[in-house]
Order: C-alpha cells, then sequence, then structure tokens
C-alpha cells in the first residue's frame, strides 16, 4: 500500500522566490528551465533577426533567380548553405557569448539575468555595426524615442526592426549587383535570336548554359561566399 505521507506530499513548486544578500531575488531552477524552453521555441526567430542569415538566404535566393534555373540548388542546399555560412560568420560573437556569460553561468559565477544581459552585448555591438543610421533613427521617430544620449542606450525593441530593415536593403543592393552581369547575357543572346530570326526560341532556354559556364569559370560560388562573409567586417 503506498505510503500516505508520499500521496499528501505537494508537488514540484512553480515558483519559489528567494532573497539574496544584495536583496534582489533570485528564482528556482524549475522557473530558469521553463524560460530556457520558453527560449527554444523563439530560436528560429532569433536567428533570423539578430544574426547575419536574412542577408544571406536572400541574396542566395536572387543569385540562383539571376542564372536562371528555378529549383537547382534546392531550397534545402540553400538553406543548409546559409545557416553554416552564417555560423561561420557569427562564430566570434558565439565565442564571446560563450566566455562571457554562458560558462560563467555554467559555473555558477553569475545568475541567469546577468548571464542574458552579458549575453546581449556581443549581439548588440554585431547588430549595430550592420545598422543604417537612417533606418535607427526612423523606428525611434515612429517610436517617439528620441531622448537617447548614445546607440548603447537604444533597446532591443528597436534595434531590431532597424538592424532587418538594414540587411534586407542591403541583401537586395547585393542582389542587384548580382543579376547585371546575368542580364547583359540575355540581352545579347535575345538581340542574337532576333537578329536570326529565331523568335519562336525562348532566348531563356539559350541563354541558361552560357550564364552557368560563366559562373563556374568565373568560379562565382567562391567569390560569392567570400563577398557575403566579408561584407559583415569591412
Amino acid at each position: 500500500m503506498p505510503d500516505q505521507a508520499a500521496l499528501a506530499a505537494p508537488g514540484i513548486q512553480a515558483i519559489t522566490v528567494t532573497s539574496n544578500p544584495q536583496g534582489g531575488q533570485e528564482y528556482t531552477v524549475t522557473i530558469q528551465i521553463l524560460a530556457l524552453m520558453t527560449l527554444m521555441t523563439v530560436l528560429p526567430a532569433l536567428l533570423l533577426t539578430m544574426t547575419s542569415f536574412t542577408r544571406i538566404v536572400i541574396v542566395l535566393g536572387l543569385l540562383r533567380q539571376a542564372i536562371g534555373t528555378a529549383q537547382a540548388p534546392s531550397n534545402q542546399v540553400l538553406l543548409g548553405l546559409s545557416l553554416f555560412l552564417t555560423f561561420f560568420i557569427m562564430t566570434p560573437v558565439f565565442d564571446k557569448v560563450n566566455s562571457e556569460a554562458i560558462q560563467p553561468y555554467m559555473d555558477e559565477k553569475i545568475t541567469l539575468t546577468t548571464a542574458l544581459e552579458k549575453a546581449s552585448g556581443p549581439f548588440r555591438t554585431f547588430m549595430l555595426r550592420q545598422t543604417r543610421e537612417t533606418d535607427l533613427e526612423m523606428f525611434m521617430r515612429i517610436a517617439n524615442r528620441e531622448d537617447f544620449q548614445s546607440v548603447d542606450d537604444v533597446p532591443f525593441s528597436l534595434l531590431l526592426p532597424a538592424y532587418v530593415t538594414s540587411e534586407l536593403k542591403t541583401a537586395f543592393q547585393i542582389g542587384f549587383l548580382l543579376f547585371l552581369p546575368f542580364l547583359i547575357i540575355d540581352l545579347v543572346v535575345a538581340s542574337v535570336l532576333m537578329s536570326m530570326g529565331m523568335m519562336m526560341l525562348s532566348p531563356m532556354i539559350v541563354s541558361l548554359p552560357f550564364k552557368i559556364m560563366l559562373f563556374v569559370l568565373a568560379d562565382g560560388w567562391s567569390i560569392v561566399m567570400e563577398m557575403l562573409a566579408a561584407s559583415f567586417y569591412v
């Protein structure tokens, strides 16, 4: 027969708040795990908004459209390539977050709140370097928050949309430059076909092998990868 005391024992407490000697409050491990599990659900959104992923995946998508190949490389390949290139570019930021926030927290030298504050610092520095002042000023004007003494006082609620807007602008500017050489090939092929009277033949079909050959001979993938990586640390 089960122990009556065990049956009467209460379950795991959801919230337990204790006061520390400095006058602050600390939460139980249960709440910390709940907060971490909640954070895991928003990791995809954080990946899109706080790293280099947005610029990379848009540029690669525009490059595929400029070449004229509908599904080569496939979406899975582009997403995987964008993800690993993002990890490569963001490695200095991740290493700094690990040394300043994650490891001290794992060693119980700092609290969870302090670890989150220290982890946000490297991301804030990275995002500020890629954010245009005009975009940041626009969101400050929309929010009616123009009383900041420096950019370090700008909250994430304003920095995140400004950073994403700047990334979209930069990605489309790079995509425009990538379109130009392939557009020239399309124009040349279309002019030749028109002069030969082959109006029923699609210029896209004829120009596609030439665009692929040009891209391969110019070592296009290496150039694009190098250009994307260098664009974040110039």
